[in-house]
C-alpha cells in the first residue's frame, strides 16, 4: 500500500484568512469554467445564421469543447502532479482565455471552433483545484471545501444558461464571449496572485507516447458515441471510430503497464477503492446528464402537445438555476455526513436521493413547480454524491498523485455523460410527436430517459456499496515538513 500524505492539521502553513481566500478563488474558478462551457447553449440554434454554416457544423461548437475537455483533463492532471498544480491550472485558464477571445473575434465557423476547442482546456480546473486544497487545508476541513468546489461547477452551469440567454437576447452575441473572457482573466489573475504552488510533486519524465495513445483512443470513442446518432450508428465513420477505439485503447493499456512512468498508472487505478470510485463516477455522469437533458426540453415543449409547458429559453434557464444553487447549498451537509459516517455512506445516500428525484420526476411533469422541486431533489443527490468522490480517491492515493487520479475520475464522468447523451438521443429520436409541423420528443420518450436516470442512480448505489472502507492506517499523518522540503519531494518521487 503506498504511503499517504494527507494534509496536516497544522494550520501554520496557511493562515485561516489566506486559506479562506484560496478556497474562494478556486471555487470561483470552478464556477467560471462551468459558465464558459455552458454559455454557448442559448445561441446554438442561432449559430447557422450568425456564421453562415449548417446546423450540423455549428453543433461542433458544443462538441469541440466537451471533447477537448474530456481528453485533456487526465493529461493536465498528470502534468500538475509532475510540475505543479497551480502552474497547470494557470496554463489551462490562460489557454481558455485565448480561446474565448478568438471566439469573441470570430465571424465564421472555423475560428469559433478553434476558440471553443481551446476553452475545453479549462475542464481540468476542478481536479487541480481539489488537489491544491488537499495540500493547503487542514484535514478536517477538506471534505467541506472539496464538496463546495464540486458544487461550484453546478452553479456555473445553472447560471450559464439564463445569463447567456439574457446577454444574447439584448446584445450582439460576441458580447457573451467578451464577458466570459473578462471574467476568466480576473479569475486567472487572482489565482496567480493568491493561490500557492503545490510543493508535493512526482517529478520524472512525461509519458508522451502514453498521452498521445490515450488521446487518440478517447477521441475515437467519444466521437463515435457523441456523433453516432447524427452520422448513423452503422455508418462507415462511426464503425471505423469504434474499431479504432477498440484497437488503440488495449494497445495503449499494454504500453502503460510496461512503462516505468506511465501516463496513467493502471495498476494503482485498478485497486478496488479507486476503480469502484471511477465506475461510480461514470454512472453518476450518466445520471446527471439525464435531468439536464429532459427537464429543459419539457419546459420548452409547446403546450399544444398536452404535456409541454411552453416556456422560453430565458425562463427555462431561470427555472433550472435553483438546481445548481442547491448543489452548492447542500455541500456542508454532505461534508458533515462524511465526517460522521464516511464518504462511502455519503455517496450511497446521494445515489439514493438522485434515484428518488428521478422517480418523482417521471410522475411530476405537469406543473412548473413540480419540475423545480424534482430538479432540486436530484441536485441534492448530486451534491452529496459528487463531493465525496475526491474524498474516496484521496484516501486511496498519495498526495503526489491526487491531480492525476481525480482528473481520471472527471474523465469517467465525461464518458458517462456522453453515453447518456447517445442513449437518450436514440430514445428521443424514436419516441416523438408532431407539434405545429415540428417533431418534438413525446411524453413517454422523456419519461424513458428519466427512467434511465433511476437506473443509473441504482447502479451507482450498487457500485458504491462495494467500495472498501478505508483502513485507519491510511489516515495517519506524516510530518508537516514533508510536503515542503526537498526530502518530501524525493519521497513523493520514490512512489
Amino acid at each position: 500500500m503506498p504511503r499517504m500524505h494527507p494534509p496536516t492539521t497544522d494550520t501554520g502553513r496557511s493562515e485561516p484568512r489566506r486559506v479562506s481566500s484560496i478556497v474562494a478563488i478556486l471555487t470561483l474558478a470552478g464556477t467560471t469554467i462551468a459558465f464558459v462551457q455552458s454559455m454557448v447553449f442559448p445561441i446554438v440554434p442561432h449559430l447557422p445564421g450568425y456564421l453562415n454554416a449548417s446546423s450540423a457544423d455549428t453543433a461542433w461548437a458544443v462538441t469541440a469543447t466537451l471533447l477537448c475537455g474530456a481528453v485533456t483533463t487526465p493529461v493536465t492532471g498528470r502534468l500538475g502532479d509532475m510540475y505543479g498544480k497551480r502552474r497547470m491550472l494557470l496554463c489551462g485558464m490562460a489557454v481558455m482565455v485565448v480561446g474565448t477571445v478568438i471566439s469573441a473575434l470570430s465571424h465564421s465557423l472555423a475560428p469559433l471552433l478553434v476558440g471553443r476547442t481551446l476553452q475545453g482546456l479549462g475542464n481540468g480546473v476542478i481536479p487541480l483545484g481539489v488537489s491544491i486544497m488537499r495540500e493547503v487545508l487542514p484535514a478536517e476541513k477538506l471534505p467541506t471545501y472539496t464538496a463546495l468546489m464540486y458544487g461550484s461547477f453546478g452553479v456555473g452551469g445553472s447560471l450559464g444558461l439564463p445569463v447567456a440567454a439574457l446577454i444574447a437576447a439584448n446584445f450582439d452575441w460576441h458580447v457573451l464571449f467578451w464577458t466570459a473572457a473578462a471574467l476568466s482573466t480576473i479569475v486567472a489573475v487572482l489565482v496567480a496572485l493568491l493561490v500557492p504552488e503545490s510543493k508535493v510533486r512526482t517529478g520524472g519524465r512525461f509519458d508522451l507516447a502514453g498521452a498521445v495513445g490515450m488521446t487518440a483512443g478517447l477521441i475515437c470513442l467519444l466521437l463515435a458515441v457523441s456523433k453516432g446518432e447524427d452520422w448513423g450508428w452503422g455508418s462507415g465513420t462511426t464503425v471505423a471510430l469504434f474499431v479504432g477505439a477498440a484497437t488503440i485503447l488495449p494497445l495503449w493499456g499494454r504500453l502503460q503497464l510496461r512503462s516505468p512512468q506511465p501516463m496513467v498508472d493502471l495498476r494503482a487505478n485498478a485497486r478496488p477503492q479507486v476503480l469502484l470510485t471511477h465506475l461510480t463516477g461514470l454512472a453518476l455522469g450518466f445520471a446527471l446528464f439525464a435531468t439536464n437533458l429532459v427537464l429543459p426540453q419539457l419546459l420548452q415543449t409547446p403546450e399544444e402537445t398536452g404535456y409541454g409547458l411552453g416556456k422560453s429559453l430565458v425562463v427555462t434557464g431561470l427555472l433550472m438555476a435553483p438546481q445548481g444553487m442547491t448543489m452548492m447549498a447542500v455541500s456542508p451537509l454532505s461534508a458533515r455526513l462524511t465526517k460522521a459516517k464516511g464518504a462511502k455512506v455519503t455517496l450511497m445516500t446521494g445515489s439514493v436521493i438522485m434515484g428518488v428525484g428521478y422517480l418523482l420526476a417521471t410522475v411530476m411533469m405537469s406543473e412548473v413547480w413540480q419540475i423545480v422541486v424534482t430538479s432540486c431533489i436530484v441536485a441534492i443527490g448530486v451534491g452529496f454524491a459528487l463531493g465525496t468522490l475526491p474524498a474516496l480517491l484521496m484516501g486511496a492515493v498519495p498526495m503526489s498523485r491526487t491531480a492525476a487520479t481525480t482528473s481520471l475520475n472527471t474523465l469517467m464522468r465525461s464518458i458517462g455523460t456522453s453515453v447518456c447523451s447517445a442513449v437518450a438521443g436514440v430514445i428521443l429520436a424514436h419516441l416523438t410527436v408532431d407539434s405545429g409541423g415540428m417533431t418534438v420528443p413525446s411524453e413517454n420518450g422523456l419519461r424513458a430517459v428519466l427512467a434511465l436516470g433511476v437506473g443509473a442512480s441504482a447502479i451507482a448505489l450498487v457500485l458504491a456499496s462495494f467500495i472498501p472502507r478505508q483502513r485507519a492506517a491510511e489516515h495517519s499523518a506524516e510530518p508537516p515538513a514533508l510536503a515542503g522540503t526537498a526530502a518530501g519531494r524525493h519521497a513523493a518521487d520514490s512512489e
